[in-house]
């Protein structure tokens, strides 16, 4: 799985949000799961962060990973692995990440209402 980068600006880091709320919808549950197996490992975890970077300020990185490392936020939605880094888990309580494979668009989604506003892009986020 390649990394997707979706930058993202927030203005300011917002109040602490429980990483738990972070949700897989069915159809983005379902891709992951087909991914990871393609990769024929049972250790890795899809990684959800949020980096510097992008016009707006923050953007959205999402990969697999084998590591879990100190203060990391494990999930389990739909029973696909997922791991948050302490950092990035304020500005994604509640998010919710999608698949989207149609026509005009195919990837992940983020719908986070952290996110004040984005970028004309669409690949970065305020707060």
């Amino acid at each position: 799985m390649t990394t997707t980068e979706t930058p993202v600006e927030l203005t300011s880091a917002p109040a602490e949000a429980p990483a738990q709320e972070v949700a897989l919808t069915e159809a983005a549950a379902s891709k992951v799961r087909a991914l990871l197996d393609q990769e024929g490992r049972d250790d890795l975890r899809l990684r959800i962060a949020v980096q510097p970077g992008g016009c707006s300020g923050l953007q959205y990185q999402l990969f697999f990973d084998e590591r879990v490392l100190d203060g990391d936020v494990e999930l389990t939605p739909h029973d696909v692995p997922v791991v948050v880094d302490r950092m990035s888990a304020p500005y994604l309580g509640g998010a919710t990440v999608d698949f989207t494979d149609t026509i005009e668009q195919q990837g992940f989604t983020i719908d986070n209402p952290n996110a004040g506003g984005g970028c004309a892009c669409g690949n970065s986020f305020c707060g």
